[in-house]
């Protein structure tokens, strides 16, 4: 028989720990590897266009690549800052305010899409170019963003409804939407570059095809039977005391995706200040690779987070405390098997998307010392994905500026002068910004690890209701 909806909440409040995280997290995971083929597929056939042209298309997306991060990031602000909150609720068993902030994100989403789309899609030219775009990459990007912007709305109603598909405890249901866009998204590829002759054009109408299938099964789901949360018109008004909480808990997850785009543009125009068109595009590969190793992290705290928000709001600590454990555990496992490989094999992530010499050259160079840092990614994915689970907005907030804006950036910026300057161990300018990463990642995970120490002490003591949407 199918499950009923509490029969689902009771499973988040009663089901042994460890059986849960892994029925929750390995949909999760495999849903995040998914999401990342809709980038990694576009780049592999990209990669393979004809001549010096696959280079430069590489180049041209690496750049664009960061707009198209801003726009997943407002989906996550919306869906991650609301679905916790929603989770909570249901866990007090105050489910009309869960579907209140479900109907409000809705609203948000619609209403972000229209607005990113009419700001970025004229603006994009410009916006390339402050990037880092030559006159032979500027063409490559400004293409695919010219089709991929008109997708907007499809990708902020897939990416952010999803996260109130998990919250609810259907985490095969969530991997399904993003299994369904990635396969149409397979099959599309190579008949609009290739086929059509459409080159990147044809990768961004493939994308954004996928996402608007994804997004028809999303909007499908909440209509539907399963879904706990239902589409109330009185909840579709946007209230102030609904939104700014699920802003200020999204704040986090935004910013920790907004700010990719930051580095990647920080990265971008160092490459090419220090380097060229190949640096360009081997760090422009070097960090999708490190986005497409974090995704099991992603998937397997994303996956947990339910269960900790829902036992929050039930003040069942044990039973926080004990998801917790499990999630160190698993995130720090998965963060060394990652480390291990990329040492190992570097050239097998480089291969899979351009054989040229030179880029493959870089590329495994630079991945080596841009991926070191990785093996506390654990730590500090664990810690942060458990505070977002625990509406604690300010530390989350804090924690997600601490590693990009704080560290990273700051230092992309200075050790390539430092070591251009004193010319420190005979280095290069291109490698002071490939040491940048591990170093902010490391001092990152030591300074979350001990701020979640000291706070969930605190938190997870506390006696009586404690949760509050305002934390």
């Amino acid at each position: 028989m199918p499950q009923t909806g509490n029969a689902k909440e009771n499973i988040l409040g009663t089901a042994p720990i460890g059986r849960l995280i892994v029925k929750m997290s390995v949909p999760t995971i495999v849903a995040q590897l998914i999401n990342a083929l809709y980038n990694i597929v576009d780049r592999i056939y990209i990669g393979r266009l004809p001549g010096d042209e696959g280079k430069l298309a590489l180049a041209g997306l690496g750049i664009a690549f960061p707009i198209i991060m801003v726009i997943s990031a407002f989906a996550a602000l919306i869906g991650m800052g609301g679905a916790p909150l929603a989770a909570i609720r249901m866990g007090e068993g105050n489910r009309n305010r869960a579907e209140e902030i479900f109907g409000n994100c809705l609203v948000s989403l619609i209403i972000l899409s229209l607005v990113l789309t009419a700001i970025l899609l004229p603006s994009r030219n410009q916006l390339l170019l402050w990037f880092g775009a030559s006159e032979n990459t500027l063409s490559y990007g400004s293409d695919y963003l010219a089709i991929y912007l008109l997708g907007t709305i499809f990708v902020q109603l897939s990416l952010g409804l999803n996260n109130f598909i998990t919250a609810q405890g259907f985490s095969t249901m969530s991997m399904l939407t993003v299994l369904i866009g990635a396969v149409v998204n397979i099959v599309l590829d190579p008949v609009f570059i290739f086929g059509f002759g459409m080159g990147v054009r044809g990768a961004a109408l493939a994308t954004i095809i996928a996402q608007a299938v994804s997004a028809v099964w999303v909007l499908l789901f909440f209509f539907g039977k399963k879904t706990m949360l239902r589409v109330r018109r009185e909840a579709l008004r946007i209230k102030a005391s609904v939104m700014l909480p699920v802003l200020s808990l999204g704040v986090s997850p935004f910013i920790m995706q907004s700010t990719e785009s930051l580095v990647q543009i920080t990265f971008t125009a160092g490459m090419q200040k220090y380097g060229n068109d190949d640096y360009v595009g081997a760090i422009a590969l070097i960090i999708t690779c490190m986005q497409v190793v974090m995704m099991p992290l992603m998937g397997y705290s994303q996956g947990a987070q339910p269960i900790v928000s829902y036992n929050y709001g039930a003040q069942q600590y044990d039973r926080v405390k004990k998801c917790f454990q499990y999630m160190i555990l698993g995130c720090s496992g998965i963060a060394i098997f990652c480390w291990l490989f990329v040492q190992l094999f570097p050239e097998t992530l480089i291969y899979l998307f351009n054989d040229d010499p030179t880029l493959v050259e870089i590329g495994v160079y630079g991945i080596r010392i841009f991926m070191f840092g990785i093996f506390m990614s654990g730590v500090q994915n664990a810690c942060q994905s458990t505070l977002v689970a625990l509406g604690q907005a300010k530390i989350s907030m804090f924690l997600a500026l601490l590693r990009k804006i704080i560290l990273l950036i700051p230092l992309a910026l200075i050790l390539p002068v430092l070591i251009t300057h004193t010319g420190l161990f005979g280095l290069s300018g291109t490698d002071g910004l490939f040491l940048a990463e591990p170093v902010a990642d490391i001092l990152a995970a030591v300074t979350t690890g001990t701020v979640f120490w000291v706070k969930s002490r605190k938190l997870l003591q506390t006696k009586g209701s404690t949760v509050s949407e305002n934390a």
